[in-house]
């Protein structure tokens, strides 16, 4: 049997789920999809970056993940929203319903993406394209925002179909296909090729994805090491990975966040540090997990990435304890240089809690023992589970309202 598989992905998915809040819950008469318009930062103080953009403000070279005010720069009449994460997550709820009603076997990708295996299902619902049109206009018709729909017998080209032209389209790329299709595209937009990859691809020569699929697979892997031959039977469409309903058990739990404005101070970076580790140590308690590492990653200016681990003596999910290691470490990592990104992630991940007691060393009387945190921290999980992840910050972020959770976002995952 062949296989079916769809990939489903919203078009500029919170720009769009902003736009049906502003009409169905503001009652307001703009639509923020036919306008320049983006989400994300805060417009009063330019900071931030930009989460979406609607397709005008496109237009105005605005891109995703740019400063906001470089944005504001290239469209100064640029409408600019904060994000309203609730609406998010309820809307992705809804969306997923829809393909968990229909498709044996769903895999949630991201917030606004998933993969369908559609193996068989032709004796239900006939022809696979003429039902993926049928499901993009039932999600437009009953949710009120636009899909595209990519349809392969791989995940890979199912991906690169669904970002063919948009919004609102049904697109195949099945093998017979790449040679026209796929092969003429520009190398960076084979899948998993990053800017720098391809700059180095058009420094060799190699300028399209056919150019990458005609280069010998261990030319590849000398310049990129294993990415290399990755990139080569992406080209080629070869990609046989399976959908999986469920994800495989977290191996980590980090965040991280490209800044908008390069950080210099090191209470600033650990300020950043402590809205990651909320976020971080609250997933790690939502599912029941605890960690025995973690690791600080700085980018700095140049984009010199540089990372540093430690273990801990006790597994712990505790948002305090994860802190108190992360700003050890990024004392021992920062050379000082301008930063641009900051990150925190954990290991070695357990289901067992336990810890030595310290009954006569000075850290038994070093502040709250870790068990009283560990209560302190589940009782504001529950508060914030059910009044809203602002409901309850800690005073450092209460003088210039910073973000206290950062990619507060992570929330949607901790719900599913």
């Amino acid at each position: 049997m062949n296989r079916i598989i769809y990939h489903i992905d919203v078009n500029s998915a919170f720009l769009s789920w902003q736009a049906k809040y502003e009409l169905e819950q503001l009652h307001l008469e703009r639509d923020l999809r036919k306008l320049p318009a983006a989400v994300g930062g805060d417009p009063k103080t330019r900071h931030g970056i930009v989460l979406a953009k609607s397709p005008s403000a496109k237009k105005y070279g605005v891109t995703t993940g740019e400063p906001l005010a470089r944005a504001l720069e290239k469209c100064p009449q640029l409408i600019v929203v904060q994000p309203r994460f609730e609406e998010y997550v309820r809307n992705s709820r809804a969306f997923l319903r829809i393909l968990r009603e229909i498709a044996p076997v769903v895999e949630q990708a991201s917030i606004d993406e998933a993969y369908c295996d559609m193996s068989g299902t032709g004796r239900i619902y006939g022809d696979p394209v003429a039902f993926a049109h049928r499901l993009k206009d039932r999600i437009r018709d009953e949710l009120h925002f636009t899909v595209n729909v990519g349809i392969s017998d791989c995940r890979l080209l199912a991906k690169m179909a669904s970002d063919f032209e948009k919004p609102d389209r049904v697109h195949t790329l099945f093998p017979g296909e790449i040679r026209d299709k796929m092969w003429p595209l520009p190398a960076g937009e084979l899948f998993l090729v990053g800017r720098s990859s391809a700059k180095k691809l058009e420094g060799l020569g190699i300028r399209t994805i056919g150019d990458i699929a005609a280069m010998d697979p261990e030319l590849l892997k000398l310049h990129f090491g294993k990415q290399g031959l990755t990139m080569w039977e992406f080209a080629n469409g070869i990609d046989d990975s399976p959908v999986r309903a469920e994800s495989d058990a977290a191996k980590s739990y980090g965040n991280s966040v490209t800044l908008g404005f390069d950080v210099t101070e090191p209470d600033g970076a650990k300020k950043i540090l402590l809205s990651l580790c909320e976020t971080v140590g609250a997933r790690l308690r939502a599912d029941r997990a605890y960690i025995r590492s973690v690791t600080v990653t700085i980018r700095d200016c140049d984009f010199r990435t540089t990372s540093h681990q430690a273990g801990l003596e006790n597994a712990t999910n505790v948002t305090e304890i994860i802190y108190r290691e992360a700003c050890r470490l990024f004392d021992q990592l920062w050379d000082f240089t301008p930063i641009r990104l900051l990150g925190v992630s954990t290991g070695k991940i357990t289901d067992d809690a336990y810890s030595q007691m310290e009954l006569f060393s000075a850290k038994a009387a070093d502040g709250p023992s870790p068990e009283k945190l560990s209560k302190l921290n589940a009782a504001i999980d529950r508060i914030r589970d059910r009044y809203g992840e602002d409901s309850v910050k800690r005073a450092r972020f209460l003088e210039d309202g910073g973000s206290h959770m950062t990619r507060g976002l992570n929330k949607a995952k901790r719900e599913e």
